[in-house]
């Protein structure tokens, strides 16, 4: 009987990361009951960087603070990090040591999968600190879809780096990464979007007090809730078509209490929500989602077949920069740099009843939806195959 422990880590700077870890999850988990039934696969989800040390907090706490409030500095955040590389630092690994040394004596890993760019070197280093590098491998997995990587993604101790598509690989090889060590894959969305819906159009906009037959804008302020949200919202009442809004506050309750008090006698029926872990059924109800370019919201519209327009009237932070260019050269996304964009794009889109059964285009791996599929087996592989071999 095989018996597999493997830890997965990210790191809480914004809701992306952690989506990606529960994607892997799920994903292998699912392959482990399917093809695995006589193994003991056990999965821990840890978020590691803020629990490492005080400083470490901070720059998480900072990060969050900037995309809701301040997203516009965060080209700032960005350049102090990539020139002070606190995340590749012997003097930083020192005030990290002891948290991850307690990490691996518990949970005894024998893959380590890494889904933030913050979290790879000090994972590397500690694996080898621990005299594991034999028999614990370290995977990579990127959750940015273009060439605009944080130098942190490229970790050369790693065994394997998951890219999803040739951009991210093709910057991976100039930042030193082995490419015999790089596989090109997709990006690791939830397996929850690769099917159906399990719930129907009509029923999730009934139980949301909106009315199916209406066009369904889906706004969204990420998972921290900024962006310039309410101003986009108030630009909404010019709209002339019928039309109804989903506005979505993520994390940020202030927001949430102000998108109350907004909606109240506006011109488009409203319902406001929160944060859920999953809006894979809200996604295959609405018509046009208007959200930032993050990596694996956009690639869950794109496996919705979810028009998207892209909010750009904040300076968007530098590593999705790419992804914004990808999705409107490919036809899935339009930008609204001004508020009359968005009402232009709203105007002119006519929805199709049949979207889900659209082809996707295949350039730059924008088809491969179902990637996170191909992901977990490749990490079970490292392991699982090899001792089939064995036997």
């Amino acid at each position: 009987m095989n018996y597999l422990r493997i830890l997965i880590c990210y790191a809480d700077t914004g809701g992306g990361h952690k989506t990606a870890a529960h994607a892997v999850r799920d994903a292998i988990e699912e392959l482990a009951a399917e093809n695995y039934p006589g193994s003991i696969i056990e999965v821990t989800v840890e978020s590691v960087v803020e629990e490492t040390n005080a400083l470490n907090t901070l720059f998480v706490r900072l990060y969050n603070f900037l995309l809701r409030y301040h997203q516009d500095w965060m080209k700032y955040y960005t350049a102090f990090i990539e020139a002070f590389k606190p995340n590749d630092s012997r003097l930083g690994y020192l005030f990290c040591k002891p948290f991850l040394e307690k990490l691996y004596s518990r949970i005894e890993p024998d893959i380590i999968v890494s889904v933030h760019p913050m979290v790879n070197h000090y994972l590397a280093l500690a694996r080898k600190d621990a005299g594991r590098t034999a028999r614990t491998n370290l995977v990579v997995v990127l959750t940015d879809p273009n060439s605009h990587l944080w130098s942190g993604w490229a970790c050369k101790e790693a065994d394997l780096t998951i890219a999803p598509n040739d951009l991210a690989c093709a910057r991976l090889k100039k930042m030193g990464v082995d490419p015999a060590r790089i596989q090109t894959i997709g990006m690791p969305i939830e397996p929850v979007f690769v099917h159906p819906a399990r719930v129907s159009r009509t029923k999730v906009l009934t139980d949301l007090g909106l009315d199916s037959r209406v066009f369904t804008i889906l706004l969204s302020g990420g998972w921290a809730g900024g962006g310039e949200l309410i101003e986009l919202y108030r630009s909404l009442a010019r709209v002339t078509r019928p039309a109804q809004v989903v506005i979505m506050c993520g994390n940020n309750k202030d927001l949430r209490a102000k998108m109350e008090e907004e909606k109240k006698g506006f011109p488009l029926p409203t319902a406001v929500i929160g944060y859920c872990q999953s809006f894979s059924d809200l996604f295959s109800a609405g018509d046009l989602l208007v959200t930032k370019a993050g990596g694996l919201t956009t690639f869950e519209a794109v496996a919705r077949r979810l028009p998207m327009a892209l909010n750009l009237l904040i300076e968007p932070m530098p590593q999705e920069a790419g992804t914004i260019d990808l999705l409107i050269e490919a036809g899935l996304a339009h930008a609204v740099r001004h508020k009359d964009d968005l009402i232009q794009i709203i105007e002119n889109l006519h929805p199709l009843s049949d979207r889900q059964t659209q082809p996707l285009p295949t350039e730059h791996s924008l088809d491969r939806v179902d990637a996170i599929y191909e992901i977990a087996q490749t990490i079970l592989d490292l392991r699982l195959e090899s001792r089939k071999m064995a036997a």
